[in-house]
């Protein structure tokens, strides 16, 4: 049955509810794309995240908190010094675990062809772990993920496990991410931007053929090319084979209930 009726109802109560995250905002890194997205009548965002490195504490005695339980000796969603790090590492009392957590995105959408979309503007703008998850009721949701990740476990039981050296190192590592992070959000915007006004065009011209969005046109192509054995040599072209397998969209569903 085609819910899509009722999505501005699902928008309104969704944008209307509090933030319930610690921060109790939108990421000033993410404030744009979310701006964008939630001015479109097919989507609005559910959660966000800009990316992070933060100090989690285990707790005393080897104590395995749940994540959201775990104290956060230190958050910041741009780049870390070692100054920093060591100075909460202080407060540790248990096993402390330094992390990376990259840009995270949940919007729901009106329809599966607006979540294609969106789901192909992610992928070409680095974000390949992105998702469709549709449920009974209609709902249709993209999870904007990526996978450059970063965890390491640094003390047990409030003892420094490792050297001021590889904490440098690790923050080195940490840092660049945070970059790479960045320059992802904003390709994604720029991306989205454009692939929303080409739709709008459309939508201005009804007499013209339409295309979802601009960002498939180069994977049709590439495709093409394969199919006729032009453009690239037989190495290259299993090498795209395996960017393509990799950008696919996955599809599960939700219980009734969701």
């Amino acid at each position: 049955m085609d819910r899509s009726s009722e999505f501005p109802k699902w928008k309104t109560q969704s944008l209307s509810k509090a933030d319930l995250s610690r921060k109790g905002s939108v990421d000033e890194d993410v404030v744009e794309l979310v701006r964008l997205l939630n001015a479109r009548e097919q989507f609005f965002t559910t959660s966000s995240c800009a990316g992070r490195i933060l100090l989690l504490d285990g707790g005393p005695e080897g104590r395995e908190p749940q994540k959201q339980k775990r104290p956060w000796l230190l958050v910041t969603h741009g780049r870390c010094t070692a100054g920093d790090l060591l100075s909460a590492l202080k407060e540790a009392q248990g096993d402390a675990v330094l992390k990376f957590e990259p840009f995270v995105l949940h919007v729901q959408c009106r329809q599966l062809q607006d979540a294609q979309v969106l789901h192909s503007v992610a992928v070409d703008s680095g974000f390949r772990n992105s998702g469709i998850t549709v449920g009974k009721r209609g709902k249709t949701m993209l999870a904007v993920r990526s996978t450059h990740g970063l965890e390491v476990p640094l003390s047990h039981e409030g003892r420094l496990m490792v050297t001021e050296e590889y904490i440098d190192f690790l923050l080195n590592v940490a840092n660049q991410k945070m970059e790479e992070n960045k320059r992802r959000i904003e390709r994604f915007y720029s991306c989205l931007q454009l692939a929303l006004e080409r739709e709008e065009a459309g939508d201005l011209h009804p007499e013209a053929e339409k295309t979802p969005a601009a960002v498939y046109t180069h994977r049709r192509k590439r495709k093409t090319e394969r199919v006729h054995g032009r453009g690239s040599s037989p190495e290259k072209q299993r090498a795209s084979e395996r960017e393509e397998d990799g950008a696919e969209i996955s599809l599960s569903f939700f219980p009734e209930n969701y």
